[in-house]
């Protein structure tokens, strides 16, 4: 692969890539780390130059690296949800029913299960389409649907709605 292909490769990928690890981790400086060094091995094993084959690679490596470094650190996952509302908009008693919800929120994602966290996250934050989840995790459109499904059947029990 030339130094032109790979950077195209990177170019398009490099955030997918990240973004996936940080949904994965909640930490955007461990989710950068991995999406670089995946890009290392991919260009260290100086592979011909096709890209739907390399991305599925590059969300392999990235994953393998996660599991790795997980199991090393034995890293708590925490995932933070970043709505913080205006103070001068609400009552006290709004602000507290927020901070509530919140919270169960941030504790219902965190039980749920990876994979249904992963593309929980995948659609509501990146807002992608299940036919795009599918192609970047490398399931069928039916698996991403069921996840979807079983996530949010979970977080509407756990808020209590």
């Amino acid at each position: 692969m030339t130094q032109e292909e790979f950077k195209i490769l990177f170019d398009k990928n490099f955030d997918a890539i990240r973004n996936y690890i940080y949904y994965r981790s909640g930490d955007e400086e461990l989710a950068t780390d991995i999406a670089q060094d995946s890009f290392m091995k991919v260009w260290e094993k100086d592979l011909l130059f096709d890209e739907k084959p390399l991305k599925s690679l590059l969300y392999k490596i990235a994953s393998d690296l996660f599991i790795s470094k997980y199991r090393r650190n034995k890293v708590a996952q925490k995932y933070l949800v970043k709505l913080e509302p205006s103070i001068d908009r609400y009552s006290p008693e709004e602000e507290l029913q927020y901070k509530e919800l919140k919270l169960k929120y941030e504790v219902a994602l965190q039980e749920l299960s990876e994979k249904q966290r992963v593309v929980f996250l995948m659609s509501r934050m990146e807002g992608l389409k299940y036919q795009e989840i599918a192609d970047r995790l490398d399931l069928s459109v039916k698996a991403v649907e069921k996840r979807m499904t079983n996530a949010l059947s979970y977080l509407r029990k756990a808020l209590g709605r």
